[in-house]
């Protein structure tokens, strides 16, 4: 923590000016309302380059030198070279099966990656046996050819240097064969036992194989036990389905047929098990063409700002706590059979009148309506939302039960192990892939408790806080280094194969069951393969061998999605009394942080530097407020403060966050790591010394003591400002609203006037230029962008990261305004504090056919070229920095000094060979991904034909969930992006300068309720 000072802001007048301002006012940030001196002074430093002006926090913390010194220094003790060799099995590419590699041409191989026991299908690309960048796999129903943060960074986790790399014994350096020893040793005393004191930890495990393997390993040792812990499972969920159901069962939502959602507490567009999917399938809803297009219906209750609550048409900040209680009177108006309602939805803080308007429309639409529970929210309101799906017919519709696909215990079961920890009937624990140390809720004291086990055996990828408690460490395998298999959200089996031989020599989860149950010459590959063998039918090996190919090069098993169940609604609606709500006390509500999850992504600098898409701030965590509580308890953004509750303690900086519910608090976990590498070490608070196994999501009576203390934010949102006609504005949130730079209107003011995008004083300024004319033959590269479609997930920004080799430059750099995202995406809010409305916009390089970078170049490093790309010559570049001063749209980066790391062997595996990586003193940006491009063109060259539509994917169209970014050639009245353009919602950014951008956008769309709007 810092004891620098920052100005506190006055929430009542930054509420009294925007109520002022008017509610169609669009603002930024909070500092840009209130006009701070902070802001002010960033407002007069176009270029912050000089040292003097850097934060002083960034002479005594971790900086970017130091960072890239300690990895290279790592990397170089592993001994680790740019070498690399591909997986001893074969493996199937996903678009042909060459004799041989060839140099320059990269492959591309079909697998999965399992997040929270999830599988998602992607991609791979691989250049001369390096993985390098992931895609999703359009054959798999997870991704259906998108892919989320996670699955983008994952790249840079394989290549981490800060990986474990050789096996310890207590701390020393040992070797395979001297743990099979102490296996081999192992397995003769459990023989005798029948496996007594042995206990097996993992997380959520959806693999049929590894759930075969753990069957017969409990048939082998009927003593030993299996327990499950996932720090942010689905747990309450599996609980409201026994509750509703008396069986768990596995909800697959259809959003592609629900015309009207309401979401209590559900982030269903980004943070669920398909969030890929989901969002897709709701967003297709908005991509709307014509007046008379339908478009769907989203409500979202929710204490904390989420981006499926940025997307809803109405939304509404209430306590958790409160959650329970609405659902209540929402099932009563719908008619499930409560036997007590209580006072209802009076004792909440939605109104009447909403409710009712709510319970309406979803009667409206019985058999297309859907209501999702949050992860964080308690079995009642998951087993409320199964009655009320029940109740209106949309069982069978909208959601379909399944099976569950998690083939590991249901329920967390850490306390119970702590349980048989303490009672000494465990004397061997092997702990697969998890983190409990870090993880495992406050009162259960797991470093404490782990050390009375008299062996502890851990299997991971990082040498962490559990691996430094552990007698053994094994260094796991990253998913692209090994063979397993995984369910997707609707159970479809993908497979996971291999891209590269393990780099650190580490060893798969199945082969640690494998050395348990005696099978020590079996590969993983061998225990998959072997495993699907026992469960087809083919009378002969050849119509095996054709499966099994086929699979591999799809990525997906045909046929293995688990069929719907009809089970019957059961809910003992006696055991549901109403919530008891204290209005007065503060609640505290635990989540994954939106960038590095429960803490297992702490390590990946693309993660920590990505913006967290609400609050813009990198490098750290805090505990969100709302204004008005923050400013109840004397408190403004960046004060650190004392939390207590039930006896558990922790300290941390605040966050003013706008659209929070009142008298709660959101810590987000992850960080506050000891042991998570040279990256991620020493940033954020520690959420889970507050967290305990009773409260794991909700808890209440949060005691919040100041300390005097003020902690610095290396936040984006108010990054680029300029001083605007003499009065101190920012650039983005004065033509926001002056220019109108986010084009938003209703359903029903589209269908109206459907031109209410377009201005008419743009087509006329087409016709005014100094610039002589130029037409543009052949191809005309340009990109539309649906503003309805996006969802704010930033997957764009990191799929830029990986697919153009962009630099991390570091928390205090970020601080001086020098991140190096070649696309970002822009915040802006409409309306009061207390619940605004919020809008994205992805801001990628305009390409404008007038550009006013290139004029100004003095050496002609930014130039134009006959298909209208602006271009960047690096190696003209000498620095002046006017293409950056004179583009209106801010999007060029600097490197103000050699961020991209030169030193660390194992990262020259991770870059793009087709993209050059820049050095100190060169600007970059966006540039369409012209690596794509010149590939296309050359392979339609060859075979004497143009470019196809849809042929060329830039990353961020690529990674994009919701199809929000389309790119294509303009000239080609035919293709998508042609077609978009020429929608009467297309607008072109601050046209009245005539830039004329390649990339435009379409107006964004919102479909109140009229009866709610009237309120």
């Amino acid at each position: 923590m810092t004891s620098e000072s920052k100005t506190p802001l006055d929430f009542e007048a930054i509420a009294a000016k925007l109520k002022r301002d008017g509610a169609q006012r669009l603002w930024h940030s909070l500092e840009e309302v209130a006009c701070t001196p902070e802001y002010e002074a960033f407002l007069h430093d176009e270029f912050p380059n000089d040292p003097e002006k850097e934060p002083k926090t960034a002479k005594n913390g971790l900086n970017r030198r130091e960072v890239l010194k300690l990895m290279a220094a790592s990397a170089a003790l592993s001994g680790l070279t740019a070498c690399t060799k591909l997986p001893t099995e074969k493996i199937v590419p996903y678009v042909r099966a060459p004799e041989e590699v060839i140099p320059g041409k990269p492959l591309f191989y079909a697998t999965s990656m399992v997040d929270r026991g999830v599988a998602i299908g992607l991609l791979v690309e691989s250049h001369m046996g390096r993985p390098t960048k992931v895609e999703g796999n359009p054959e798999h129903p997870g991704s259906l050819g998108s892919s989320n943060i996670f699955c983008q960074a994952s790249v840079l986790t394989l290549w981490d240097p800060d990986r474990s790399q050789v096996i310890l014994r207590e701390g020393r350096i040992s070797d395979w064969p001297a743990f099979l020893a102490v296996a081999n040793d192992l397995r003769s005393n459990l023989a005798d036992t029948k496996g007594e004191g042995l206990r097996i930890l993992t997380e959520t495990i959806s693999s049929p194989t590894f759930a075969a393997q753990m069957r017969s390993l409990l048939e082998q040792y009927p003593n030993a036990k299996w327990y499950a812990h996932e720090p942010c499972g689905n747990y309450a969920a599996h609980q409201g389905a026994r509750l509703a159901f008396s069986r768990n069962v596995n909800s697959v939502y259809r959003f592609d047929k629900a015309a009207v959602v309401v979401s209590l507490d559900s982030d269903f567009l980004n943070d669920s098990a398909a969030g890929v999917r989901y969002a897709r399938d709701f967003s297709n809803w908005r991509g709307i063409e014509t007046p008379q297009a339908q478009m769907n219906r989203l409500y979202v209750l929710e204490s904390t700002p989420t981006l499926t609550g940025a997307m809803a048409d109405h939304r509404l900040p209430i306590r958790c706590a409160e959650m329970e209680l609405f659902a209540h009177a929402l099932a009563a108006g719908l008619g499930v059979p409560l036997q007590s309602t209580g006072s209802g939805v009076s004792n909440s803080r939605v109104p009447d009148q909403w409710l009712k308007a709510v319970t309406r429309d979803l009667q409206s639409h019985r058999g297309t309506s859907l209501v999702v529970a949050g992860a964080s929210q308690p079995p009642a309101v998951h087993a409320l939302a199964h009655a009320m799906n029940t109740a209106l017919g949309n069982v069978g519709q909208t959601v379909i039960y399944t099976d569950p696909i998690e083939l590991s215990p249901e329920n967390d079961s850490l306390p119970e192990l702590v349980k048989e920890i303490e009672a000494g009937k465990v004397s061997t624990l092997f702990i697969l892939g998890s983190n409990p140390v870090f993880t495992a809720p406050a009162d259960l004291q797991f470093a404490q408790q782990i050390l009375k086990v008299p062996l502890r055996i851990h299997f991971s990828l990082y040498n962490d806080e559990t691996a430094e408690l552990c007698h053994w460490h094994i260094p796991q395998t990253h998913f692209l280094e090994s063979w397993s298999d995984a369910r997707a959200y609707d159970g479809t089996v993908g497979i996971v194969q291999p891209l590269i031989a393990p780099l650190y020599h580490g060893h798969s989860l199945h082969e640690g069951l494998a050395l348990l149950a005696g099978d020590i010459g079996k590969s993983d590959h061998d225990l998959v393969r072997d495993y699907w063998r026992a469960q087809r039918s083919q009378p002969s090996g050849e119509q095996f061998e054709s499966f099994w190919e086929k699979t591999l090069h799809d990525g997906v098993m045909a046929g293995t999605a688990l069929p719907a169940v009809s089970p019957k609604l059961s809910l003992d609606y006696g055991k549901l009394p109403d919530p008891a709500v204290n209005q007065q006390a503060i609640e505290v509500v635990f989540r994954p942080d939106p960038t590095i999850g429960d803490g297992r992504w702490a390590n990946n600098a693309w993660l920590q530097e990505l913006p967290k898409p609400l609050t813009k701030f990198t490098w750290d965590n805090a505990v969100a407020l709302s204004p008005a509580t923050a400013w109840r308890l004397g408190l403004t953004t960046g004060d650190v403060v004392n939390f207590n509750i039930g006896g558990w303690k922790a300290s941390g900086p605040v966050w003013a966050m706008p659209g929070h519910a009142d008298n709660s608090a959101t810590v987000t976990l992850g960080y506050g790591r000891r042991r998570a590498g040279h990256v991620g070490t020493g940033f954020g608070l520690n959420g889970y010394l507050l967290r305990t196994s009773a409260t794991p999501s909700i808890a209440n009576g949060l005691q919040i003591e100041k300390t005097g203390k003020n902690y610095l934010f290396a936040e984006t949102q108010i990054h680029h400002p300029i001083n605007h006609n003499n009065q101190q504005v920012e650039e983005e949130s004065e033509n926001a609203f002056a220019r109108e730079l986010v084009r938003i209107a209703t359903l029903e003011e589209f269908r109206k006037n459907p031109q209410f995008a377009k201005d008419p004083q743009e087509d006329v300024a087409r016709n005014l230029s100094l610039y002589p004319p130029y037409k543009y033959e052949g191809y005309a590269w340009g990109m539309s962008i649906d503003l309805s479609r996006c969802t704010g997930c930033e997957a764009c920004v990191i799929a830029c990261y990986a697919e153009n080799n962009i630099a991390v430059v570091g928390k205090y750099e970020v601080m001086a305004g020098r991140d190096m995202q070649w696309i970002r995406v822009d915040n802006y809010y409409r309306g009061s504090l207390e619940n605004p409305e919020t809008y994205f916009q992805p801001l990628p390089c305009m390409q404008c056919e007038q550009a006013p970078c290139e004029l100004v170049c003095p050496v002609g490093a930014t130039l134009h070229d006959h298909e209208g790309l602006n271009q960047m010559v690096y190696n003209r570049c000498v620095g002046t920095r006017y293409c950056s001063n004179n583009c209106p749209y801010k999007v060029r980066r600097f490197n103000f000094r050699l961020y991209s790391d030169w030193v660390t062997p194992s990262l020259y595996g991770l870059r793009n060979p087709d993209v050059t990586v820049r050095s100190r003193g060169v600007m970059e940006k966006c540039t369409y991904c012209v690596q794509r491009i010149n590939e296309a063109k050359i392979n339609a060259e060859k075979e004497d034909r143009s470019v196809r539509d849809g042929e060329i994917q830039t990353a961020c169209q690529q990674a994009c969930p919701t199809q929000a970014i389309i790119f294509g050639n303009i000239n080609d009245p035919n293709s998508r992006v042609s077609k978009l353009k020429h929608q009467t919602r297309d607008y072109s950014l601050l046209a009245e300068l005539n830039t004329r951008p390649r990339t435009t956008y379409l107006a964004k769309l919102r479909n109140p309720n009229p009866e709610i709007s009237s309120i």
